[in-house]
């Protein structure tokens, strides 16, 4: 791939600058992270929500280092083009310096991350390992608004920031992570006008989620995009396509024709040399 078509930081920069719009999506696996390379996503986040997508947990906090490692490892072998980022699960980080250079070095020289992801900027301990890691080399993506590991301590998943009080707290939060060295911030579930107002304040690329359109970019889980959770979709969640739908189609098809006995049909079947079946008939005792 030419190197003008790789996503750089540098290069999600100037589509700030410009007024270009960034795109995002997760991505937990091969397969799917291939497909968003392929409709040239600017960003792919191997985000913690597979926690409760992929693996069936009650929340994000209980994915663990390996497990986002893993999957990690798996969408970087289907990436070439799209920036990608690492999310740093609960406690992987803010509890020594020490464990967040080690966390964070897993998912760049492990998983081959092009970065990593820290909610939670209003925190001390998160704004500390922000700037730990920055220093280290290693580019830092922020996080603010509705933080998902820390949900239970900003009253748990509603709207953030709808008074003028929390408003001003989460601009003055943004403003301090864009200090501490981030190179753009993911601002989930606030009011549009928080949204549009703290990406103007700020130099590097916001990306919405739940944050309305004037925010430089948006990002969405593809399980919802795609209708894959089978669950409750909060409001700013749209469903681009029923793939849902489609794939339970496509798998009744394949019951009912398996009982019926069309599947497989002689033309997806394999067969034998004449000559050779009627030696391993011979060699068996099977009759021709």
């Amino acid at each position: 791939m030419p190197d003008h078509l790789k996503v750089t930081l540098p290069s999600l920069a100037e589509k700030k600058r410009r007024g270009e719009k960034i795109t995002m999506l997760t991505a937990y696996d091969a397969p799917i992270a291939r497909l968003l390379d392929q409709a040239e996503m600017d960003l792919i986040l191997v985000g913690d929500s597979l926690g409760m997508v992929a693996l069936g947990y009650a929340t994000t906090a209980s994915v663990t280092m390996d497990e986002m490692i893993h999957h990690a490892k798996a969408v970087r072998r289907a990436v070439s083009r799209a920036l990608l980022v690492g999310d740093m699960p609960f406690k992987s980080f803010g509890v020594s310096r020490e464990e967040t250079l080690r966390n964070a070095g897993r998912f760049l020289k492990e998983a081959g991350c092009d970065a990593v992801k820290i909610e939670g900027g209003q925190w001390a301990e998160s704004l500390e390992s922000i700037r730990t890691l920055v220093q280290a080399g290693i580019p830092v993506m922020g996080h603010l608004g509705l933080t998902p590991q820390t949900a239970d301590a900003l009253g748990g998943f509603k709207v953030q920031g709808r008074d003028a009080e929390s408003a001003r707290r989460i601009l003055d939060a943004s403003v301090q992570v864009e200090a501490a060295g981030c190179f753009a911030l993911v601002l989930e579930c606030v009011p549009e006008q928080l949204g549009r107002e703290i990406s103007k304040r700020l130099t590097i690329p916001v990306i919405g989620i739940g944050a309305g359109a004037g925010c430089d970019g948006q990002v969405l889980v593809t399980h919802d995009l795609l209708n894959l959770t089978g669950g409750f979709n909060p409001k700013f969640a749209r469903a681009f396509a029923r793939v849902d739908q489609e794939a339970l189609k496509a798998m009744a098809a394949f019951k009912k024709e398996v009982l019926a006995g069309t599947f497989p049909a002689r033309s997806e079947s394999y067969s034998m040399p004449e000559d050779q079946w009627r030696a391993f008939c011979d060699a068996v005792g099977v009759e021709k």
